[in-house]
């Protein structure tokens, strides 16, 4: 019998949204950590903050809240992956005919609608604690397709993380790195008032110029060279994590 990729996608994907339906905690728990930051950074930390700039601190903050939103949330595809293949779902699928590789895009588009779910949750409460922005629509969309394409290359690490681990804890650990990384950049304060070792790597690490390019869209200022940087970066970054992902899981299934 024919695959048909995208249905046999569709399917799996459905399968997956169903099961965060009905834990919906998981969407809830990806979101309260960042919700919980922006609350301490605004109303306890913020006011001793200097960013050099007349903004708010919550419109200054937000690009990195959303970075690490996404990088929470991430770990529950590598948990669920790792669930799966621990399960045996994963030979059954392949005594069916399905495509192979619906399986890893099921796990891969139902990380990239929940964090979606997330990203609006913290933004709407971003809202009312007092975000403002004067972006355009095309801003909006500039944005939404950045953290699109930031979601889809950490999914793909995610998945390397899934199909690596051996042990339930093992499969979400590799979260925490990134979950730390935008403490050391731009995200929270100007990366000049940082000791110069550790300017110098948070100016040439990626969350540095995702966050930049984020915040100058939500701003309505020009991006510069930010937005070439990071895309170069996330480009890249989905690149590797793709090819590594898929020798791996061939192995696996071979």
């Amino acid at each position: 019998m024919t695959t048909n990729v995208l249905g046999d996608t569709g399917v799996l994907t459905g399968r997956s949204l169903r099961h965060i339906l009905r834990s919906p905690d998981t969407i809830i728990t990806t979101a309260v950590t960042p919700i919980a930051l922006m609350l301490l950074f605004v109303y306890v930390l913020g006011g001793a903050i200097n960013t050099g700039s007349d903004e708010s601190y919550i419109d200054y903050m937000l690009p990195g809240i959303l970075l690490i939103t996404i990088a929470s949330g991430i770990a529950y595809t590598a948990y669920r992956l790792f669930l799966d293949m621990q399960g045996g779902i994963f030979e059954r699928f392949q005594s069916m005919p399905i495509s192979r590789s619906s399986v890893l895009w099921a796990h891969v588009f139902t990380s990239l609608t929940a964090n979606m779910v997330s990203i609006a949750i913290v933004v709407g409460v971003a809202l009312v604690m007092g975000f403002r922005t004067g972006a355009s629509v095309g801003a909006w969309i500039a944005v939404a397709g950045i953290l699109v394409l930031f979601t889809l290359s950490l999914t793909w690490i995610a998945v390397i993380a899934g199909l690596s681990a051996k042990t339930v804890d093992g499969a979400s650990a590799f979260s925490y790195p990134l979950i730390f990384l935008p403490f050391i950049s731009s995200a929270f304060v100007p990366t000049d008032t940082m000791p110069a070792p550790v300017a110098w790597f948070a100016e040439n690490q990626p969350v540095t110029s995702i966050v930049n390019t984020i915040r100058a869209l939500f701003a309505g200022e020009p991006v510069g060279g930010d937005i070439w940087i990071a895309l170069a970066w996330l480009v890249g970054i989905l690149v590797v994590a793709y090819g590594f992902a898929i020798a791996i899981y061939r192995r696996k299934v071979s």
